[in-house]
């Protein structure tokens, strides 16, 4: 299901319908020029396709578990995902060639390049006897990504991250919590910077305006949230009566879009909705 706060006109067109996955998708995601369309899936193939005509490109065969996350550099050369297998794989993205595999001690949750594609990012679970990381690794230095050591570590003794997004600038990242907590880091301290309790359940998506300002957050609690995304001052609040899954906020138009549902093993008689 789908919300849009303006009044939109369609036009008719023709669907495209792509179809690899064996399993639900956990993420789609485009390029920066556009051109390419990235899929992922409970599945442990990530594929790549043509986003003018569907025609897929190729898959990337490595990880041996779900993907929850990916992310592809601006110059569309390399795309990094995040995998319930414990680790988390730069992959060439023309040759589908892995140019780094980083393994962890837990699940691999989210990932993402910084904004000048020099900083790599992922988290992972609170799993295993493990604690949940942050870790980042400095592209330019090769010796961290062959020795799999990052140069900073930042534990997180709370509620884990379920979702981490890059600033309005470099110098800190967002991070959405399992307990509905969005918090900013700064990277090269490992300061925990701002802190908002707004939610009050898992926070499910995270994303910026095209300028980099806003930020829209889609949470478990059956709202999506706008924020400042440097101060994190509240703006609005989007009220639906089904958990919502992801929140986006259009680069062209003054529109929302939020979608959601609720898992099939989660919806009982006395909430049918999904």
């Amino acid at each position: 299901h789908y919300y849009i706060t303006n009044n939109l006109r369609f036009y008719r067109m023709k669907p495209i319908l792509l179809q690899a996955h064996e399993r639900s998708l956990t993420k789609i995601l485009y390029n920066k020029d556009g051109d390419l369309l990235f899929t992922a899936s409970k599945h442990n193939l990530p594929n790549v396709w043509w986003s003018i005509n569907g025609e897929r490109l190729g898959t990337y065969n490595g990880h041996n578990g779900a993907i929850w996350d990916m992310a592809v550099s601006s110059d569309s050369s390399q795309l990094i995902t995040a995998s319930a297998d414990q680790s988390c794989i730069i992959w060439d993205c023309e040759t589908g060639k892995i140019l780094h595999q980083l393994p962890a001690k837990s699940p691999v949750r989210s990932c993402g390049f910084s904004l000048t594609d020099n900083i790599l990012c992922f988290t992972t679970d609170r799993a295993m006897n493990q604690p949940c990381f942050i870790k980042f690794f400095d592209l330019r230095d090769k010796e961290q990504v062959e020795t799999n050591s990052p140069f900073r570590d930042i534990e997180i003794e709370d509620a884990k991250v379920n979702r981490m997004i890059w600033g309005t600038v470099e110098d800190y990242i967002i991070t959405g919590h399992e307990n509905g907590q969005i918090c900013q880091y700064d990277w090269k301290t490992g300061e925990r910077l701002r802190v908002d309790h707004s939610h009050d359940a898992l926070i499910k998506d995270l994303q910026l305006s095209k300028d980099r300002t806003m930020l829209i957050t889609a949470s478990k609690d059956t709202t999506a949230k706008l924020f400042d995304a440097k101060t994190f001052q509240f703006l609005k609040s989007y009220k639906t009566d089904r958990p919502v899954n992801s929140a986006a906020i259009s680069p062209i138009k003054h529109h929302i879009l939020l979608g959601g549902g609720q898992e099939a093993m989660e919806v009982t008689t006395s909430h049918t909705k999904s």
